[in-house]
């Protein structure tokens, strides 16, 4: 029986007609988006969602995420942090191998072999390359990310991050700025220089400086430039100012040649990305606290060597499920077009894995000028990505949404019954290797990566018991 004492209150959902016809009526109610799981999905999404683990399991993966803390208590040589020999490589991505490696993958992997004094000319490091004579590993398996292609050799210097709540430091590479650089590809004689400069004055500089200031709260930097109007992927202009801001003094007071001083000041000051490689890490250590949770389905890694894209699973370990990568669309730079532009590449997608980039696009409206879309789109993507994740951030609060916490801890069930897919702000590489940069954009990771990991876990879930759906 149905009680009509009070006005009834009215949901719809699917069919488009029904809420059109209500409105038309101006009749209150509430439409709701809703689709099918994406096909083939059905029994292993039961599986998942039956598996009694899930809720607490994923409750503690994002209590585990928002607790994590992100300092900035060194910056040393590749070789000391991560023990990397002669010959060892870190790359972004999952596993990748020189016959797979993408065109801006090939070109970082050939600079590095020229910086290292490995080959003496571009042809020589791809012959080795070719032959093996070195160690590919991506930079997740280290504990550390990488930009764009990612490449770290034993002599570029490294940001140390740690979160003193979980006992555990990250890593990543000094950012070079825009342009022809390494992690683009690019592998020119000024590439190559601006490296030898950053490990001979800009890296030890900004140790020296560290070491007389102390650590830096990297975390409490990220919460204030995403209430500037940055957003932590493409957009780091705040969170760079902030941080040379920090520094100079130091750099003042370290007793270093003055011409040195004003080169890293110009280099840092010059440069609105050089932030991004302390966001990466900060962001690893976030995701990376929530790893290894038996029964949850929220993602801790997200990234792409050029060829593929992969993520990893809180209840899956280091397991990778990988998918084509696919084409960022966006703006390019010069005469270049979508024909020039490699697959997507990189970990900074860990900065979305964590709530940032594009899931924070809403509280950063300016960075369509930088990737496309316009103002709306940057607003309705950060509301669809609350549908897709398990908790939201205080730590960054987003004002034109009333400082409701960002998006954080994708949730691999909510994507494949949705279908709604993370959105990524993202550089766009040149395909042919010594290219660099040719634009910047939007990007989404293909669904099969998804699809496998939601298939694993069910296979990883307990019996489902008779009646159960």
């Amino acid at each position: 029986m149905i009680d009509l004492a009070t006005e009834p209150r009215i949901v719809t959902a699917g069919v488009g007609l029904f809420d059109e016809a209500l409105a038309a009526q101006a009749v209150a109610h509430l439409p709701v988006q809703w689709q099918p799981p994406l096909a083939g999905t059905e029994e292993p999404l039961a599986r998942v969602l039956a598996d009694p683990r899930r809720a607490a399991a994923n409750a503690e993966a994002t209590r585990r995420m928002l607790a994590a803390g992100a300092t900035l208590v060194d910056v040393r040589p590749a070789a000391e942090v991560l023990g990397l020999r002669p010959g060892q490589f870190c790359h972004a991505g999952p596993p990748i191998t020189w016959e797979r490696a993408s065109g801006p993958m090939r070109g970082a992997l050939i600079g590095a072999m020229l910086f290292e004094g490995l080959a003496d000319s571009p042809d020589e490091a791809s012959a080795l390359l070719a032959a093996g004579s070195v160690q590919l590993e991506p930079c997740h398996a280290r504990g550390g990310v990488g930009p764009m292609a990612g490449v770290v050799s034993p002599s570029m210097w490294v940001f140390v991050l740690r979160d003193e709540t979980h006992d555990r430091t990250s890593w990543c590479s000094l950012n070079e700025g825009l342009g022809k650089v390494l992690r683009y590809g690019a592998y020119s004689p000024d590439v190559i220089d601006r490296l030898r400069w950053m490990s001979a004055v800009l890296g030890p500089a900004l140790r020296a400086a560290l070491r007389r200031g102390g650590p830096i709260d990297v975390k409490a930097i990220i919460g204030q430039m995403v209430q500037m109007g940055d957003e932590g992927h493409n957009r780091n202009r705040a969170g760079t100012l902030m941080l040379l801001r920090d520094l100079l003094p130091h750099l003042v007071d370290a007793g270093l040649p003055s011409a040195d001083v004003a080169e890293v000041a110009r280099f840092v000051g010059g440069n609105d990305h050089f932030f991004l490689n302390l966001v990466m890490p900060a962001a690893k250590l976030q995701t990376a606290a929530a790893a290894g949770i038996p029964g949850a389905t929220v993602v801790t890694a997200m990234a792409r060597n050029g060829t593929d894209f992969g993520i990893q699973v809180s209840g899956t370990g280091d397991a990778w499920f990988t998918g084509p990568a696919e084409v960022p669309s966006g703006l390019f730079l010069g005469a270049y077009g979508p024909d020039d532009a490699n697959p997507d590449i990189g970990d900074s997608a860990i900065t979305e894995t964590a709530g940032l980039g594009g899931f924070a696009m809403a509280g950063a409206p300016a960075i369509v000028r930088f990737v496309g879309g316009t103002v709306p789109d940057a607003l309705r993507t950060t509301a669809q990505m609350y549908e897709i994740t398990a908790a939201e951030n205080p730590a960054y609060a987003l004002p034109i949404l009333d400082f409701r916490g960002a998006p954080t801890g994708i949730d691999v069930v909510s994507v494949v019954r949705t279908g709604l897919r993370p959105q990524i702000n993202t550089g766009i590489a040149g395909r042919v290797p010594g290219t660099g940069q040719v634009g910047a954009g939007l990007v989404q990771p293909p669904v099969e990566c998804f699809t496998a990991a939601l298939s694993a876990l069910a296979s990883a879930a307990p019996p489902m018991h008779a009646g159960e759906v």
